[in-house]
């Protein structure tokens, strides 16, 4: 048996699926049977944990794992050394403070001398910290919404994602404390033969995200419109332009990017642009 990686997830939720899905997209096919604590990839020197979320930072600086999947909030609560790679673009949310929906906020001086409740009181000291805030905080591993409710504190530090839960409970997110997507992150010590396995599997997660934000696109332009709309079309280099059958027609194939999507295509109509096709990319190697 030669070298392998050891990568480990969330032994469960969507984190957990997530990032199954992206080793997949990978080609990196997961021997994953059910209640597995650890599964090897059959095709691929890689090997699976599954751990609990909140303890996978401290299995990669002890070197356990040597790379995993987490969250960016738990990497900044728990404070562990570690090396963040790539930010994968999934199970994005936000740590944010909420109070009960009746209570008139007037800015951030309102938090002196309160009472919040949270699971993340090293987020919460950092940011209260930052803005000069001094706060009482009490630290609740779990159902932290419903803290106000029951007189245990005057608002809350949790994890937003859609506001449904806030809205349950009476709640109202009034500040943002941070922003949070998966990534992936390295123990800083790996030898280097698994730094050599790292680098393969990072050009195929580069790969597919780079996929996964661009669209290919192909239209038909006049060929005396065409010059204006490579303006528009710059492309990895540079667009391909092809004559069509049709005399004084050309077809132009480039690569646009998800953010700049729409702003583009109204850009290609004004200057001329017809029949445009936008086809999804399944890797892009780069």
């Amino acid at each position: 048996m030669g070298e392998k990686l050891t990568i480990a997830v969330q032994k469960s939720g969507r984190l957990q699926e997530d990032s199954l899905q992206i080793l997949k997209e990978c080609g990196i096919s997961i021997d994953n049977g059910k209640d597995q604590l650890k599964a090897n990839a059959s095709n691929f020197p890689l090997e699976v944990l599954y751990l609990r979320n909140s303890d996978i930072p401290q299995y990669v600086q002890d070197g356990v794992a040597d790379i995993a999947i987490v969250g960016e909030n738990v990497i900044i609560e728990k404070q562990k050394e570690l090396e963040v790679l790539q930010k994968l673009g999934f199970s994005k949310c936000r740590l944010a403070m909420a109070l009960p929906k009746d209570v008139e906020y007037t800015g951030l001086e309102y938090f002196n001398g309160k009472k919040l409740a949270t699971s993340y009181p090293n987020s919460l000291q950092q940011f209260l910290d930052a803005n000069n805030l001094d706060c009482e905080i009490h630290v609740i591993s779990g159902s932290v919404e419903i803290a106000p409710n029951i007189g245990l504190a005057d608002g809350i530090c949790d994890l937003v994602s859609s506001g449904s839960t806030l809205f349950k409970n009476g709640l109202v997110e009034v500040e943002e404390v941070l922003v949070s997507e998966a990534c992936l992150v390295a123990n800083k010590n790996i030898s280097n033969l698994k730094s050599a396995i790292l680098e393969r599997l990072l050009f195929r997660m580069r790969s597919v995200l780079a996929a996964k934000n661009n669209k290919y696109i192909l239209l038909n332009a006049p060929n005396d419109k065409v010059e204006d709309i490579i303006k528009v079309l710059p492309g990895m280099k540079s667009p391909t332009v092809l004559p069509l059958a049709q005399e004084g027609w050309s077809s132009i194939h480039s690569v646009i990017n998800e953010n700049d999507f729409w702003g583009v295509i109204d850009q290609l109509k004004l200057n001329g642009a017809e029949g445009i096709l936008i086809i999804p990319i399944q890797k892009m190697v780069l």
